[in-house]
């Protein structure tokens, strides 16, 4: 298994990071067309895969910048893949369900009338980055729905997010209940790519300060246990990283993904364990909120909770093996 990123991939990231460098914002990353990149060409999209999503994704966690790439590019992938329609550019996935894993089958009802299908249910935590439809998952398959009844949510990064409410809400199927399991493994990847990101610009940002800040006349980073607890972090990125790109590549190929998926949402949760350290070593510097190492934690704290946790991926992974 080969993770070495292909020519167009390598362009991809490098694009990516020099946009999100010179600090471009939401438009000029859709004039680029990194938001069409999973997007079906004959919807003026790249037409690529989930390794590439990754790709975009964890450069976006890199710099922890607050674009909504996460959900604009889950919903396009799914919608090329699955959908029975074009792509539409704001389709917001709309996964989780209150008191539930995102693992659990979704509880949230589909009845079919003769008007078209009504949805029933409740579902949390959905990135709404500019107030289009919702990509919601039900007991009969996967649809859109145009106008939801929503109300807002807080999160820790101050991003957008609201709880969906269906009360026999009319929908469009876009998919047939075979794709509710490939809805949730993209948010999966999609999450974890992005956490991926966000630890290695946190690593990065905190060795660098380790390296110049100094105590007793000597730099933090030639203190030994400053080296071993960089070293933890460093760990918990590259068990982030091999888990990911597996999981990436074997959705990419159609091969089975469950395990894989299961122990990079572990590793999130590990991730923004790895936050608490890089903190720690800059000492009350890292509680500034105006630091950016605030906006790094923050990410990590955000991506964590939309996987559910690291309990509810432990009771995965002891179901799987």
């Amino acid at each position: 298994m080969d993770f070495s990123l292909d020519e167009t991939q390598q362009d991809l990231r490098k694009l990516t990071a020099e946009l999100l460098a010179g600090d471009a914002g939401e438009d000029r990353l859709r004039e680029a067309g990194l938001f069409a990149v999973c997007a079906p060409e004959e919807a003026d999209g790249a037409g690529l895969g989930p390794v590439e999503m990754a790709v975009v994704l964890r450069e976006v966690g890199a710099r922890a910048a607050a674009v909504p790439a996460l959900p604009v590019l889950v919903g396009s992938l799914f919608l090329s893949r699955y959908g029975t329609r074009p792509p539409h550019p704001e389709a917001a996935p709309a996964l989780r369900e209150p008191g539930r894993a995102l693992a659990d089958p979704p509880v949230t009802r589909a009845d079919q009338t003769a008007g078209g299908w009504v949805l029933t249910g409740r579902k949390t935590q959905v990135p709404w980055p500019g107030g289009g439809p919702a990509l919601v998952t039900a007991d009969a398959g996967v649809f859109l729905v145009e106008h939801p009844e929503t109300s807002p949510e807080f999160t820790s990064t101050g991003e957008p997010a609201v709880t969906v409410v269906l009360d026999r809400t009319p929908a469009e199927r876009v998919a047939g209940a075979e794709a509710v399991t490939p809805a949730r493994q993209i948010l999966t990847l999609a999450v974890a790519a992005q956490a991926s990101g966000v630890l290695a610009g946190a690593l990065q940002l905190t060795t660098d300060y380790v390296k110049t800040r100094r105590q007793f006349g000597r730099a933090l980073a030639e203190f030994q246990a400053v080296t071993m607890q960089i070293a933890d972090v460093y760990v918990a990125g590259r068990a982030l990283d091999v888990a990911m790109w597996s999981a990436a590549w074997r959705l990419g190929e159609g091969l089975p993904v469950e395990e894989d998926l299961a122990v990079a949402a572990f590793h999130v949760g590990e991730a923004f364990r790895a936050l608490y350290t890089c903190q720690h070593l800059h000492g009350g510097l890292g509680l500034d909120v105006t630091y950016p190492l605030h906006r790094y934690f923050a990410q990590a704290k955000h991506l964590s909770h939309l996987l559910g946790g690291q309990d509810a991926q432990l009771d995965l992974i002891g179901a799987l093996v």
